[in-house]
């Protein structure tokens, strides 16, 4: 079992946190997601119909990550929460990158509702995740750079185990390491908040979304929630 905690620092600054935690066996990514396919067509429709827009650094949800990264020594503007990247992207390019079926499921998610989310290959994680600030000798793999090691600044938050960072700047980048590919069968996905009081809600509309794509596709998927006052959960 490989528990995720989020450290008594981290929950003493962020007192708000919400992080869904959901968790899948048995993932099938080389069968065909034609719900996926639907729900990323659909986003890309409405954008260009104009009847709806990726959430930008104006929006409460994504200002809270621009504040967020801010207190901890980060430019939120040159180096973006994972969402306002996203939300940028789709909005110049008019769409969302297809990666695999299990990433594509996410992303849509995440834009959808502004909402930051990444995954992680639970074969290659090492030991127990952690949210906590970095002491500045850990090792980090940016994805798709298999050879590059970046040491985080001391005092950045990130998620890592005990061999390594697995997302730099809270969720700005994952790891090439437990990157999520078409052969990754269990998995963990976070769907994360700031403000649970004013979007929890939200989160948990988003997770439930989340499974469903996943559901069909899977042998198992199961929602946990982390917060500072559950600030330890087991999958």
């Amino acid at each position: 079992m490989t528990a995720f905690r989020i450290s008594p620092a981290v929950a003493d600054a962020f007192p708000d946190t919400l992080i869904a935690v959901v968790t899948v066996t048995g993932l099938r990514g080389h069968e065909p997601w034609p719900a996926t396919v639907t729900a990323v067509a659909d986003l890309e429709q409405q954008l260009a119909a104009g009847t709806w827009q990726p959430a930008d650094e104006t929006d409460p949800r994504i200002e809270a990550w621009h504040a967020a990264y801010r207190s901890f020594g980060t430019n939120p503007r040159r180096i973006r929460p994972s969402v306002d990247a996203l939300g940028r992207r789709m909005a110049k390019k008019g769409g969302l990158p297809r990666i695999n079926p299990a990433v594509d499921s996410y992303n849509a998610v995440s834009v959808r509702h502004g909402l930051p989310a990444g995954a992680f290959d639970l074969d290659h994680v090492t030991g127990d995740v952690d949210i906590r600030h970095a002491e500045g000798a850990e090792e980090f793999t940016p994805l798709g750079e298999p050879d590059t090691v970046e040491n985080p600044k001391p005092g950045e938050i990130i998620y890592a185990d005990t061999t390594g960072v697995l997302t730099r700047h809270w969720n700005h980048r994952d790891a090439h390491r437990t990157r999520v590919t078409e052969d990754s069968t269990h998995v963990a996905f976070v769907l994360e908040t700031l403000h649970a009081t004013r979007d929890g809600h939200l989160l948990k509309t988003a997770a439930d979304e989340l499974q469903d794509l996943l559901a069909p596709h899977s042998d198992r998927t199961t929602a946990h929630y982390l917060s500072p006052t559950t600030p330890h959960i087991g999958i």
